[in-house]
């Protein structure tokens, strides 16, 4: 067995014993997983759910998805701290691996830490992309990236994204109110770019360059 396809390469010695060292927990959506600043010696990786990475103000800047770790701490006074507060997105289960087992296996296998890097890499491309969208896009077409971006980070069937991400939680992301962003998807609604059952909401894939209708107070 193996947590993670990046550790597959690692003897089955090792790979055991970091099953071993492992704890499985478990969450209800919007139950925090740790406190920003609170100690912690463990690393996340989600197995199933979502979990979204929170800053001051319940300001979203990031999300971890199945398969993923949260590489969220920082050492301080020989510790490792939480930089950001962790919270369920969506029910979820966590592997909480011990920090300094994964730290001495990147000392013995310099391809699993320059693994590491690429994906802490990912991660500051990623949020330097939704910064560059949050600052360059009006309302609309931010709003319809981030459900766009939903789709594979929450995916339900048939192409859409699961219907308990609130639009609280789209609307921090987004760095948005939460009246702008039901208003707009309210409009892609009623022109047939959004729809929902009773598990997913959908968007069509060119909604993004559809035509948009003013609806009563929109700016």
């Amino acid at each position: 067995m193996s947590l993670h396809s990046l550790l597959k390469r690692l003897p089955l010695s090792e790979r055991e014993f970091l099953v071993g060292r492992s704890e499985l927990r478990t969450y209800r959506r919007g139950e925090t997983l740790y406190a920003k600043g609170e100690r912690s010696g463990q690393i996340c990786l989600v197995a199933t759910g979502l979990l979204r990475v929170v800053v001051d103000d319940d300001v979203t800047t990031d999300f971890v998805r199945e398969g993923d770790f949260c590489l969220n701490l920082e050492m301080s006074e020989a510790a490792l701290h939480a930089r950001a507060t962790l919270v369920a997105a969506l029910p979820a289960s966590v592997y909480f691996i011990p920090a300094k087992d994964i730290w001495a296996i990147c000392r013995r296998h310099p391809s699993v830490a320059s693994e590491f890097l690429r994906l802490v890499m990912n991660r500051i491309a990623k949020l330097r992309v939704h910064l560059q969208r949050i600052s360059s896009l009006s309302s609309e077409p931010l709003i319809t990236c981030v459900l766009h971006e939903l789709t594979s980070l929450a995916p339900a069937r048939k192409g859409g994204y699961d219907k308990r991400i609130s639009q609280e939680v789209i609307a921090s992301y987004a760095a948005l109110s939460r009246e702008i962003v039901n208003r707009t998807m309210r409009s892609l609604e009623l022109r047939g770019l959004l729809w929902k059952d009773d598990h997913a909401v959908y968007l069509r894939m060119d909604a993004s360059n559809a035509p948009r209708s003013s609806l009563p107070g929109d700016s």
